[in-house]
């Protein structure tokens, strides 16, 4: 064992009379206790076996039936290799897929979150500008109602606008011809390969928005009134304020959504099924989702999981580009009104 050392230091300790003592760090080992073991059993061992079990091991499964030309319904089949990929990316209808659900992986999210904070903004500072900062008068009252489109199912939100867009009997139409504009007698919103994909995001936003909202302005409200107060002090407006302020500091909360926002817009089978069950005129509003459920109703389960596998891949894609987008634009540390 190392002695210990003692040494004077400098003219000051030494007149002082002050010794220091250099003496070897004892390793902080920590026993492993029951406690201690418990603790990480059940806190660590048992959620960790849940994620491999119902997640982990039937990505593995699909990723390996993938590799098979497996019916479904019995076990054998023998190994394809790419084979049921390359039977995907050359059908010009899963390619189609591809494409829409792109196309709202885009829109969906932008336009939801953009929605969403705007409608946030105005039910927490959108309100009187003299005296304390505060939201729109009645803000309540419109947070229950905003909300109450993401209660109802989607396979009901779907049914409800079918019946709004009806080309016959239509709400939609009904109200527009009785506005006196025409072109709208018999108009198929949902038929029509112009308007169809349009009216699906619309339908989606109607009702995803509600629970965005209430999730910027649970963390809006987390913000310190002071930080606020500061910037009305200094002369900004509402709108500098949402851009230079809030943007920023509820960053998390919207890289968040925007996942989510995303990981629906991939998948979309719901939606896409009652409002168009066999992809919409000229497959305008077919998702890979559904490609992948046609499969399933065909015995095709080795493509099948080819194509879950591709939706995975999707997923994983987007939510690596939304988390790379928001460390490179900075975070919380941005915040500033120059």
């Amino acid at each position: 064992m190392r002695s210990p050392v003692i040494a004077m230091h400098g003219s000051q300790d030494a007149e002082e009379g002050k010794v220091v003592v250099d003496t070897p760090r004892r390793r902080n080992h920590r026993r492993w206790s029951f406690d201690r073991i418990s603790f990480f059993v059940v806190f660590l061992g048992v959620p960790l076996t849940i994620y491999l079990v119902f997640v982990i091991s039937p990505f593995l499964q699909a990723l390996y039936y993938s590799l098979t030309d497996w019916g479904g319904f019995s076990m054998k089949f023998k190994i394809v290799g790419l084979e049921n990929y390359r039977i995907l990316f050359a059908d010009p209808l899963f390619r189609r897929a591809m494409l829409n659900n792109v196309i709202l992986c885009v829109f969906v999210p932008l336009v939801a979150i953009a929605s969403a904070l705007a409608l946030a903004t105005m039910l927490t500072v959108g309100g009187s500008s003299h005296g304390q900062i505060r939201g729109l008068r009645g803000s309540g009252f419109y947070r229950v109602v905003s909300f109450f489109p993401y209660c109802v199912p989607a396979v009901v939100i779907g049914l409800l606008w079918s019946q709004l867009l009806d080309p016959s009997h239509g709400l939609v139409n009904g109200l527009l011809k009785g506005a006196g504009l025409g072109g709208f007698d018999n108009f198929a919103w949902l038929g029509e390969r112009s308007t169809a994909m349009p009216v699906s995001i619309f339908i989606m936003l109607w009702g995803y928005i509600g629970f965005y909202m209430l999730l910027f302005v649970a963390a809006i409200k987390s913000i310190p009134s002071e930080i606020f107060e500061a910037a009305k002090i200094d002369g900004a407006g509402r709108f500098r304020v949402a851009v230079k302020i809030m943007v920023p500091l509820i960053r998390d909360n919207i890289q968040t959504a925007w996942i989510y926002l995303g990981i629906v817009s991939l998948d979309a089978f719901v939606y896409m099924s009652v409002l168009n069950p066999f992809g919409g005129s000229d497959n305008s509003t077919l998702v890979m989702s559904q490609q992948l459920w046609d499969s399933f109703q065909n015995a095709r389960y080795g493509l099948a999981c080819a194509q879950g596998v591709v939706i995975c891949l999707f997923t994983l894609t987007f939510a690596g580009i939304v988390g790379l987008v928001s460390r490179l634009t900075g975070g919380k540390d941005s915040v500033t009104l120059a």
